[in-house]
């Protein structure tokens, strides 16, 4: 048989989970509404194709082979397939979405989360939105167990997803007010040893261009705290620290003037975060584009202007992408 033409279809696989759950042709016959000659005829015509038995007939009642077996866990996992292309493809038809799982980085939280909920109620029918980690919603957009991300890793190296650009914001140097920012890389190693420096957990994303960033300027800066959230930085900073941080992470901290901390620029060039929408490639038309423009738009007339007027030396470092 040439290996371009698959040795079943789906309705005789529907036929041999049927036979497999009822325990014999002629249940499955009855629970399927046919007879047990044709359930029989369909078996024996598959068992031709796959080029072995399915089932031991030699026992009563009769039970799977090896081979049998092994068909049955890849068949189970393609009806669940189909069912759900199904109900994809109804929901395109009826223009909603039954179920819609977004994970969203923490960081971006206050800027979008009210955006998120008013785009998504005309939509969809059920929304779960997940506030965390970058790497964690990674993992789940991989595995089927979330289906959006908003995220800074655009997973560029993942093939069959789509990506739509949303934000790009400088990193910039975090530190009491009074401190004077060191001018030039040469400064950077007295600048960090002299107070606490305070990290973005390695379990996150930022944290880990941070710790990029530093070992590409050959600084070696001793573990003190570090924290998954940009309130546990901030606070941290507040108490005398210093901290690499973006105008996005200290916006949902809830950054103002008045906190007795400024911000720098970093004296080694450009560094910079970009944060992407992900999704699975074609699996829900234009719904994604379509949200990334609404995520633009409400970046553009409301959290770009807030930004510019917490961080105006920054101002011109902060672009909406598209």
């Amino acid at each position: 048989m040439a290996l371009h033409v698959p040795p079943f279809d789906l309705s005789a696989l529907n036929v041999f989970l049927a036979v497999c759950d009822n325990g014999s042709m002629a249940a499955a016959g009855r629970m399927l509404g046919i007879t047990q000659p044709a359930v029989s005829q369909t078996i024996a015509e598959l068992e031709k194709r796959v080029g072995t038995r399915l089932f031991d007939r030699g026992v009563r009642p009769m039970v799977l082979t090896t081979a049998g077996t092994v068909l049955r866990q890849y068949a189970t996992g393609l009806m669940v397939e189909m069912r759900q292309i199904a109900a994809r493809l109804q929901e395109m038809r009826s223009g909603r979405v039954h179920l819609l799982r977004i994970g969203v980085v923490d960081s971006l939280s206050r800027a979008v989360m009210g955006e998120v909920s008013s785009f998504m109620r005309a939509r969809v029918d059920r929304l779960v939105v997940h506030a965390g980690l970058t790497e964690s919603h990674a993992a789940a957009l991989l595995t089927r167990q979330i289906d959006f991300i908003l995220s800074v890793d655009d997973l560029e190296d993942i093939a069959d997803l789509e990506r739509w650009p949303l934000f790009e914001e400088p990193y910039m140097l975090l530190c009491p007010e009074g401190v004077h920012p060191p001018t030039a890389v040469k400064d950077l190693p007295a600048f960090f040893a002299a107070r606490p420096f305070v990290r973005f957990s390695l379990r996150s994303r930022t944290g880990n261009e941070i710790e990029r960033y530093l070992r590409r300027l050959k600084l070696d800066i001793p573990y003190g705290q570090e924290f998954d959230r940009p309130e546990g930085v901030l606070a941290a900073c507040r108490l005398g620290g210093i901290a690499i941080t973006t105008p996005l992470c200290l916006y949902e901290a809830g950054f103002d003037g008045s906190c007795g901390l400024t911000c720098h620029r970093l004296p080694a060039g450009a560094f910079r975060r970009r944060l992407t929408l992900v999704a699975r490639r074609r699996e829900f038309g234009r719904l994604p584009l379509d949200f990334a423009k609404s995520l633009r738009t409400v970046l553009i007339e409301q959290t770009l202007g807030e930004l510019a007027g917490y961080f105006p030396a920054f101002a011109d470092q902060m672009d909406v992408l598209s």
